[in-house]
C-alpha cells in the first residue's frame, strides 16, 4: 500500500485546501492521471498521479482547508500489492469522495513510472514514495542508507533529495543572548477584545492567500532594513511614441501600456547597474544574471506578482503580451508556481487609480522594489522658463543589505533617461 500525501506544489508552501478530487474510492489510476485540484495561496492547480493502483481510502474530505504538506489524504494499492488496511476511526469518517497519488505538481512532459519498491539486504520491503524512488533512481542515490522522515519512516522526496546534497545538520538552538534579543510579535486583537458591539459588524474569514499576504508583509517590514529613493520623470515623449508603436501594432491586435515600458526600462536599467539585481542571502548576495521583472497584479482577495522572465531581451509587443496573458491568467487564479516564484525585481504601478505618489513594501527575497505614480500635468522649469509637462514619480524601496543609497541613485540615474527618451529601447 501506499499513503497518498497533500503535495508541496511549491518551496514556500506549508499547507493548502484540497478543492476538488477527480477520483473516487476503487478507480484505478495511472503515472500521469489528473486526480485532484489544490488550492496554494496563490493559485489553483492540478495534481498528477505519480504511480498507479487502487484507490482504497479517502482520509481528507474535498473542500477541506489547510492540509498540511506530507499529510496522508487518501491511501492507494499498489499494482500486485496488498490492500491498504481500514483507517482509524476518525479517517471512516472522512467522506469516501475521490482520491489521488501525489507528489508533484501537474507536468507538461509525461512522467515516467516509478521504479518498483527496493528491499533491503534481508529482504524485507524499503518503504519509500513513488517520487523519492524515482529521484533517487535519476541521481544514483541508494535509498538503503536513508533514513526516512515521513510518515511510519517512509522515505519520501526530501529525504532523498538531503541524501544526494549530504544531509544538512539541524540548526543550532539560539543561544540565551540571541534568544532575549528577539522581540516578541505584537498579538493582534479579536474583535472581542476590541471592545466592538456584536452585530455592528460583519466578519470575513481570512483565506489562505489572505494569510499569506498578511506574514510576508509582517515578515518584510519587520526584517528588511528598507529606506525610499524619489524621482520624476517626464513622460510626454513617451505618451508619443506609445501612440506611435500602438497604431503600428494595431493590425496585430497588441496594445503597449505605459507599464510594459516601464518593465522594459527597469530591466535594461537593472543590467546597466547590475548591483540593483541581486538579493540577500545567509550565505551571501546573489547577484542575478537576468532581469526577471515581477508585476504587482491585483486580484479578488489579495495580491500576486507574475513574472516577466529575461525582459531586458524582449521586446516591447512581447512585453505587453506576456503581462496581458499573465495578469489574465493570474486574475483567474490559473499561474503555475514558476510563472510568480523566483523574480529578481518588482514593479507596482498604481497610477491607473490616480494615485501620485507611494511606497511598496519589499517582496523578499528581492532587493528592490520600484513604485510607480500616475502622470499628470505639473509645472516645471526649462531654460528658465516655467512650461507644462506630464511627470510621473517613481519611488524605488531598496534592502539597504544589498543595494544602498548610491546603487539605488545609480539605478535610478539609468531608468529616468530611458523613459523620458524611450526611442533608445526600441533599438
Amino acid at each position: 500500500m501506499t499513503d497518498i500525501l497533500m503535495p508541496a506544489l511549491s518551496p514556500t508552501m506549508e499547507e493548502g485546501v484540497l478543492a476538488k478530487w477527480h477520483v473516487k474510492v476503487g478507480d484505478v489510476v495511472s503515472a500521469g492521471d489528473v486526480i485532484a485540484e489544490i488550492e496554494t495561496d496563490k493559485a489553483t492547480m492540478e495534481v498528477e498521479a505519480v504511480d498507479e493502483g487502487e484507490i482504497t481510502d479517502i482520509l481528507v474530505a474535498e473542500g477541506t482547508e489547510g492540509v498540511k504538506v506530507n499529510t496522508p489524504i487518501a491511501r492507494l494499492k499498489d499494482e500486485g500489492g496488498a490492500a491498504a488496511p481500514k483507517p482509524a476511526a476518525k479517517a471512516e469518517e472522512a467522506p469516501k469522495a475521490a482520491p489521488a497519488a501525489v507528489e508533484a505538481p501537474k507536468a507538461s512532459a509525461p512522467v515516467a513510472p516509478a521504479p518498483a519498491a527496493p528491499k533491503s539486504d534481508s529482504g524485507e520491503r524499503i518503504f519509500s514514495s513513488p517520487l523519492a524512488r524515482r529521484i533517487a533512481a535519476q541521481n544514483g542515490v541508494d535509498l538503503k542508507s536513508i533514513k526516512g522522515t515521513g510518515p511510519h519512516g517512509r522515505i519520501v522526496k526530501r529525504d532523498v533529495e538531503a541524501a544526494g546534497k549530504g544531509a544538512a545538520q539541524p540548526a543550532a538552538a539560539p543561544t540565551a543572548a540571541a534568544a532575549t534579543s528577539c522581540i516578541a510579535p505584537r498579538q493582534v486583537q479579536s474583535v472581542a477584545q476590541m471592545g466592538i458591539p456584536d452585530g455592528s459588524y460583519d466578519l470575513i474569514p481570512l483565506d489562505g492567500m489572505k494569510k499569506a499576504v498578511a506574514r510576508r508583509m509582517v515578515d518584510s517590514i519587520q526584517n528588511v532594513p528598507h529606506f525610499p529613493l524619489f524621482i520624476d520623470c517626464e513622460i510626454d515623449q513617451l505618451m508619443a511614441v506609445r501612440a506611435k508603436v500602438n497604431k503600428m501594432l494595431e493590425p496585430q491586435g497588441i496594445k503597449v501600456s505605459v507599464n510594459d515600458f516601464i518593465i522594459k526600462a527597469a530591466a535594461l536599467a537593472l543590467k546597466m547597474v547590475p548591483e540593483a539585481n541581486a538579493s540577500y542571502t545567509p550565505e551571501g548576495i546573489a547577484m542575478h544574471h537576468n532581469a526577471d521583472v515581477s508585476m504587482a497584479v491585483a486580484i479578488d482577495g489579495g495580491l500576486i506578482t507574475p513574472i516577466i522572465r529575461k525582459a531586458e531581451t524582449k521586446g516591447l509587443a512581447q512585453i505587453a503580451t506576456e503581462s496581458k496573458d499573465l495578469a489574465k491568467r493570474a486574475r483567474e487564479r490559473k499561474l503555475k508556481p514558476e510563472e510568480f516564484q523566483g523574480g529578481t525585481f518588482s514593479v507596482s504601478n498604481l497610477g491607473m487609480f490616480g494615485i501620485k505618489q507611494f511606497t511598496s513594501i519589499i517582496n523578499e527575497p528581492q532587493g528592490c522594489i520600484m513604485s510607480v505614480g500616475a502622470g499628470e500635468q505639473r509645472a516645471v522649469v526649462k531654460n528658465g522658463q516655467i512650461v507644462p509637462a506630464t511627470v510621473m514619480t517613481v519611488t524605488l524601496t531598496c534592502d539597504h543589505r544589498v543595494v544602498d543609497g548610491a546603487t539605488g541613485a545609480r539605478f535610478l540615474q539609468a531608468f529616468k533617461p530611458l523613459i523620458e527618451d524611450p526611442v533608445a529601447m526600441l533599438a
